[in-house]
């Protein structure tokens, strides 16, 4: 990396450039919304399911799930703020309440209200307050390893502020994406306690290479604040299905039993030998879960 490369200004990904062979790329457009240009995959008829990644992620992320979870629901899958393909205003739309209401804004623009809404980690804590604030009202919604409350003890205190001091560091987005190679990339997703297959390791190293997609992530959690979520939780007037799988090593199960214990409309699902990324894992297994739960009287 040369010096001059490092100051260069930040490029998002394009779909014209690096996305003809993305995941569900039929199901692809770009949609403008909320002052954001978003990427969305739109696939199946039927109710309105709403998927929301996690932090780092994208679309790709569902990219088995989504197809089986579209033979019997209408699925809409956006890349989140600043992710994939979508594009980000910066600290606005990358804290918790920014884009919370970046996403009513583009399910506004885009005319459909969720029937179900499934988050997977970070996009959990969107969804959950979407439906605090009014945005949404599913019928049901599911977390899948939700990051909904604050890390505990120390860490707690320094992965924020870990995360703050690499945000504001105008180098670290492109040290980070210059250092993502498969290697470097395997080794990070095998820390959540997930096994990924080869395509989809490629698929985070095509995103982690990209500065602009590091800094967005790096942005989320420099400015995410759970407190006033977990705060609210007990609010949730939707029946709330926590997902855990037991071997996640990045958001601990027992976290999800605690928020279980304090809601009266939580509903707790252990899932053995899947970590952090189960639905990558085993997404027919997860489908089927999310049918179950839609059923479900509760």
């Amino acid at each position: 990396m040369s010096a001059l490369a490092l100051f260069e200004p930040l490029h998002p990904l394009t779909l014209a450039e690096v996305g003809a062979d993305w995941p569900n790329r039929a199901s692809s457009r770009m949609i403008e919304a909320g002052g954001l240009v978003w990427h969305v995959q739109i696939m199946g008829d039927g109710p309105t399911l709403l998927l929301a990644h996690g932090t780092g992620a994208s679309t790709h992320s569902w990219r088995d799930l989504a197809p089986l979870l579209a033979k019997r629901y209408r699925v809409v899958a956006p890349d989140l703020p600043g992710h994939g393909f979508s594009s980000s205003r910066g600290a606005r739309t990358q804290s918790l309440p920014g884009m919370a209401r970046a996403v009513a804004a583009l399910l506004d623009a885009i005319g459909l209200s969720p029937t179900i809404a499934v988050g997977h980690s970070a996009g959990a804590a969107v969804l959950a307050r979407l439906a605090l604030d009014g945005a949404i009202a599913p019928e049901r919604l599911i977390a899948l390893n939700g990051a909904l409350a604050p890390f505990e003890g120390v860490a707690g205190y320094l992965l924020p502020t870990l995360a703050k001091a690499l945000f504001l560091n105008p180098l670290a987005p492109r040290y980070f994406a210059w250092s993502a190679n498969r290697a470097a990339v395997t080794r990070l997703l095998d820390g959540t306690g997930s096994k990924i297959d080869a395509r989809g390791v490629a698929l985070y190293a095509r995103l982690m290479q990209n500065p602009a997609h590091v800094n967005a992530a790096l942005s989320m959690m420099a400015h995410w604040d759970l407190r006033a979520l977990n705060r609210d939780l007990p609010r949730l007037r939707v029946p709330f299905h926590l997902i855990v799988a037991e071997n996640d090593k990045t958001v601990p199960p027992e976290g999800a039993r605690k928020i279980a214990a304090r809601l009266t409309n939580a509903h707790l699902h252990s899932v053995q030998g899947l970590g952090h990324l189960a639905h990558e894992e085993a997404p027919s297994r997860f489908a089927q879960l999310v049918f179950d739960i839609a059923e479900s009287e509760t």
